[in-house]
Order: structure tokens, then C-alpha cells, then sequence
């Protein structure tokens, strides 16, 4: 069965939208964010570091990125070949040079004076001087104590209420996930030399974002009162402590970059292994049956499996390499979990209206959110191929999710994603959609992950009588987080159920659920079905709106005018060097993991 070539299709319709909708317009030009400098004392502390070194480090430069187990945070994470400062080492630091290193890497935090007194803890273990590095472990090794003291203390709440109970379990699995993304880290860290930093900069980034979105999103699963209010505030250390881990990366790695000059071009080059050429001509090539898959899931008996999750239960443990499998034509309703153990897993099917994954878990049957997904993705380097994945709960059921994505360099392509709210939940991690479709109403692309739509068509269905649309609610908590939702080169138009009675229904591009709420549209058709405003304020309230980072850039179509749209101070239009920033390759570190995993992507703006 021939893969559908829906961007041959796709880009003529573009081109056919542009040519009859294409107005001149005039966009302002805003003045490009200043940089703030990193380190005061940068320049010091560099001559200190060459000069006053201790014995060179030993370091295995390990790209493997295995997750740590719960009971690694209860040992040491240094390896044997590089072990952290003697005591002794540490002492020989000159007092006034680290205190004047720990003061320009704490500078750019949020909370000062917790990082002031995180790193000097630290600093009394470790050497700065000679490895600066150790400040950030530091932060990260507080931030992983503070979070298991404040779940400790969560755990010691009491409540009879069923809902509540439910909501601490799901708060127990979301803090082991946070645990694990913190050791994963201090891993890394370990396993690379000082000189590498900047090659695992994004990955420190997309990690330590995603044990933030973990503790937002166990915070989210309780109704605001008295036992939310006592969580919040026993989480409320170990969320600063993130904050200004995530800070320290970016200090740290200027101050690193200064004397390693690594090019960011370079920066996944570990990951070129994931697909060889065959593999990945094979992912492109017109005949499905070119991919040789592991295995074959068809309802009708012909294959080896009859559902999804009989073929998972079958791959082998601990696989090395890519693991396809195959799914024929039908409908699939069942549950399916790709989980963390099952890493590099390709999923292919006949089409993204004839190999479909179904369920209908919603809010109205009581369970949570975070559950109601058909689908969900957790296994690293997860790929889906013209399928599609549908919650047919209906619109008067509220959240009801289709897809949960928290698998990190994910990639959809030629997919389909059905809802009605909250359709696809871009979790956490690095995602990259080409070539979809996306149909729901409220909030119908939410979640806190760094997710890149380029080339989709998204549909705004028909809800119920009186509701508002709105197409993202994206979840950044901090300003730090390298998260965010780019729309690039997509058409956002009504669908055939909403296009009669859409003048009933108001639609907009996004409204924030978080306070620093981060999504980009540009280069793309925006129909008529959008407000002239563009945003929707939360609830009818100035929640975020001066804090949050909306944005556009040289859309087309009859809403894409941007003279009428919201007078926020976190909404702009930008220009092209900072358009440039939400691009594949800068905002996903995309280059060469997308190529390696058989996906066509643009690369750049499109009018480049």
C-alpha cells in the first residue's frame, strides 16, 4: 500500500491559497532582544581555569542516553574516570574566586539567593576552578534531595477523597519521571568532557524543561484548595532549584563556549547512528512492504499480530537499532503505551484515515486528563507514519486526549490526529509534526514540550453552541524552559462541519495556561476562521499576558493580518533574524536527527 504524498499535495494547495489570498502588508520591525551579558567576572575566571587547574580530568565521552534508575540518586553519579575533587582540592580554591563565580552564574537566576547557597554548599566538595561544571551538578544534585523531602512530605497528606487519592498516585509516577530526567542529567554530565559542554547543552535544556512540565503537571491533577495549596508549597524549592539549573546551562555554556568554540552545527552528531541509509530508504520508499518490518499487525489475521499492543509485548528487550512495525489498514481501539524501555520505535501504516487508533477516555468519565490519551509516546526517538490516532468522546465530554507525546526527538509524519479538547498532548521533550492534520476545538495542541508543526493543515471543528475555540494552550511555567510551540508553513482553516455556522463559533490562535506561554505562527495560511484579535485572554483575565511570548511572522490569508491583533506586552510581531530562531534546526537541535529518521524537513524560513 502506497504511503500517501501528502506534501506534493499540500504545498499546491498552499501555493493555490497564497496566489488568491496573498495581500501586502507592512509589518512592524521590532528591536531585536538584547543579550544580557553572562558572566561579570567571565574573563577572570577563564585565565584562573587555564593557570590554576588541578590535574586534568579523565572523561569518557559516552553519547548513550541512559536513564538513571531511583536508586542511582542515592549514590555517587561520578564515574571512575572522572571523579569529582578531593576535599583538599576544593580548599585550595581561593575563597574570593569562587564566591565571585558562584555570584555571576547565580546573576542570571530567577532566585539569587537560593543558587547563592545551593553552589556554595557545593563548592565546599568541590573545585570550580578547575571544573566549573560542578556548580551546575551542584544545583541539579539540591534540586533532586529538595524534590524527594517535598514528595516525602506530600505523601504524609491525608485525604479520604478518591479524586485526590488518584491525583497523588499519578503525582508519585510524574516525580519518578522528574527523578529520572535529574539523574539522566547528572549522567551526562559526568560521562562528557569539560571541553563538550555545548554538545549537551540541549539536552541538559530539554530535560531539566521537562522536570519542571512534571511538577506543574502533578500540581495540575488536584483542584485548587487546602491540598493543593500544601503541595504547591512543599514543591515550591525544588521547582526555584529547576529554575536555576536551567539558568546556570546557558552561563555555563557561554562561559565554556568562550575558550572551546564549538559550532552548534555539530551538536547531535551521536545520534547519526540511529537509522543507516537502507533503513532509511526504506522509510521513504513508495512500497510499505520495502520496510521489511519486525513485525505485522493486521485485524484480519495476516499479519503476526491482531492488535498494536500484542506487537509491543513481543519486542525484545534491551533491541538494538530500529524496531518497525507495520500496522495494516482497520481500526485499532485499544489503549497503546509506547513506554520508556521501548526506545527507536517506527510505526507505519496505511494511511492516516485507514490505519487509525481509537478510544473515547474523557474528563466526563472521570478520569484524569493526563489518562484519557488512546495513544501515548514515551520511548525516545519514537516515529509514527500516515496513521492516525482519534478520541471520539465527543465535544461535550471536555479534555479528552488522542495522543500523550513525551518521547524526545519524536517525529509524525503524514499522521492524523482526531479530537474534540485537547486533541494532542505535546507533553515534554523535542517533537516535530510534518505533514499532519489536526482537527478539535478547545485547546486541541496543549502540553509543555518543544513541538514543530511544519507543513500540517489544522482543522477547528464544530464544539458546542457557545464555546470558544482556541488551537494551542501551550504550557511554559518559566521563562528559562527551552519549550514552546512553532506553527510553520501550515494552513489553520475551518472544518467541513464548522465552515456553515463558523461566524457562530469564535476561534483564536492560542490562549495561555501557564504564565510564560510560548507559541510562534509564521509563514502560514491563516482562513477567516480566526479572530481578527488573534489570542483569547485565559478565562477572561490578564493571566500572562505580559509575560507570556506569542508571536507571528509573514502569514497569509484573510486572519493572517496582524493590525488588529491583541495590544499585549508579550504578544509582537517579529522580524526575520528572530523568526529564525523558532527554525528546525535552532529550536529543535534538528539537524541530523530528522534526517536520520527518514522524515522530509525544512530546514530555515521559507522565504529564505
Amino acid at each position: 500500500m502506497a504511503f500517501q504524498d501528502f506534501d506534493l499535495i499540500q504545498e499546491r494547495v498552499n501555493a493555490d491559497r497564497k496566489r488568491k489570498f496573498r495581500k501586502k502588508i507592512t509589518i512592524g520591525v521590532v528591536s531585536t532582544l538584547v543579550v544580557v551579558a553572562v558572566i561579570t567576572g567571565g574573563a577572570f575566571a577563564y585565565v584562573t581555569f587555564g593557570k590554576k587547574s588541578q590535574e586534568p580530568v579523565k572523561a569518557t565521552n559516552t553519547n548513550s542516553k541512559a536513564k538513571g534508575s531511583d536508586k542511582s540518586s542515592e549514590k555517587s553519579t561520578a564515574t571512575p574516570s572522572n571523579k569529582p575533587p578531593s576535599s583538599a582540592a576544593a580548599h585550595s580554591d581561593k575563597p574570593g574566586q569562587v564566591d565571585k563565580i558562584i555570584k555571576a552564574l547565580c546573576n542570571s537566576t530567577l532566585y539569587k539567593p537560593s543558587c547563592e547557597k545551593t553552589l556554595k554548599n557545593g563548592a565546599k566538595t568541590a573545585s570550580p576552578l578547575s571544573d566549573p561544571r560542578s556548580l551546575l551538578k551542584s544545583s541539579i544534585k539540591a534540586t533532586n534531595e529538595d524534590l524527594v523531602k517535598g514528595f516525602e512530605k506530600v505523601l504524609k497528606l491525608k485525604t479520604g477523597n478518591k479524586d485526590e487519592k488518584d491525583a497523588l498516585a499519578q503525582c508519585k509516577l510524574l516525580v519518578d519521571e522528574a527523578k529520572e530526567e535529574l539523574n539522566t542529567s547528572m549522567k551526562r554530565i559526568n560521562d562528557t568532557k569539560v571541553n563538550s559542554f555545548a554538545k549537551i547543552a540541549p539536552d541538559l535544556d530539554t530535560w531539566l524543561s521537562a522536570v519542571m512540565s512534571h511538577q506543574e503537571t502533578c500540581l495540575d491533577g488536584f483542584e485548587e484548595g487546602k491540598l493543593r495549596t500544601e503541595i504547591r508549597k512543599n514543591f515550591n524549592s525544588s521547582q526555584m532549584m529547576t529554575s536555576n539549573s536551567l539558568a546556570m546551562i546557558k552561563s555555563l555554556d557561554a562561559y565554556l563556549s568562550k575558550a572551546t568554540k564549538v559550532k552548534t552545527r555539530h551538536l547531535l552528531e551521536s545520534r547519526s547512528s540511529w537509522l543507516g541509509n537502507k533503513e532509511r530508504r526504506m522509510l521513504k520508499a513508495v512500497d510499505v512492504k520495502a520496510l521489511k518490518p519486525n513485525a505485522i499487525v493486521a485485524k484480519d489475521g495476516s499479519g503476526n499480530f491482531t492488535t498494536i499492543n500484542a506487537a509491543l509485548k513481543a519486542m525484545p528487550a534491551k533491541y538494538k537499532g530500529r524496531y518497525t512495525i507495520y500496522i495494516k489498514h482497520g481500526v485499532y481501539d485499544e489503549s497503546v503505551i509506547v513506554d520508556k524501555k521501548k526506545a527507536n520505535v517506527t510505526m507505519v501504516g496505511d494511511g492516516s484515515q485507514k490505519t487509525i487508533v481509537t478510544g473515547n477516555k474523557s474528563h466526563a468519565k472521570k478520569v484524569r486528563t493526563f489518562l484519557t490519551a488512546t495513544f501515548v509516546a514515551q520511548g525516545e526517538g519514537f516515529m509514527a507514519h500516515s496513521m492516525g490516532f482519534r478520541n471520539t468522546a465527543g465535544p461535550d465530554k471536555h479534555q479528552a486526549v488522542a495522543i500523550r507525546v513525551q518521547s524526545d526527538r519524536s517525529v509524525f509524519q503524514n499522521c492524523r490526529f482526531e479530537g474534540y479538547q485537547n486533541t494532542l498532548y505535546a507533553y515534554t521533550h523535542r517533537q516535530f509534526y510534518r505533514s499532519c492534520v489536526i482537527v478539535g476545538t478547545i485547546d486541541f495542541i496543549f502540553g509543555d514540550a518543544a513541538a514543530l508543526f511544519q507543513n500540517c493543515n489544522i482543522f477547528i471543528r464544530k464544539g458546542v453552541q457557545g464555546q470558544k475555540n482556541t488551537v494551542t494552550s501551550q504550557g511554559r511555567v518559566d521563562k528559562f524552559q527551552t519549550t514552546g510551540f512553532v506553527i510553520q508553513n501550515c494552513t489553520i482553516a475551518p472544518n467541513e462541519d464548522l465552515k456553515p455556522v463558523k461566524a457562530q463559533f469564535k476561534s483564536y490562535l492560542g490562549r495561555p495556561c501557564k504564565n510564560h506561554s510560548r507559541t510562534v505562527v509564521m509563514e502560514s495560511m491563516i482562513e477567516d476562521v480566526i479572530d481578527p484579535v488573534g489570542w483569547l485572554r485565559w478565562q477572561e483575565t490578564d493571566f500572562a499576558i505580559g509575560t507570556l511570548l506569542y508571536a507571528e511572522y509573514k502569514n497569509d490569508g484573510p486572519s493572517g493580518k496582524t493590525t488588529s491583533r491583541v495590544k499585549w506586552p508579550g504578544f509582537r510581531v517579529i522580524n526575520k533574524e528572530e523568526a529564525m530562531k523558532y527554525t528546525v534546526g535552532p529550536f529543535l537541535q534538528g539537524d541530523p536527527w530528522i534526517h536520520n529518521m527518514g522524515s522530509q524537513v525544512k530546514f530555515g524560513l521559507y522565504d529564505a
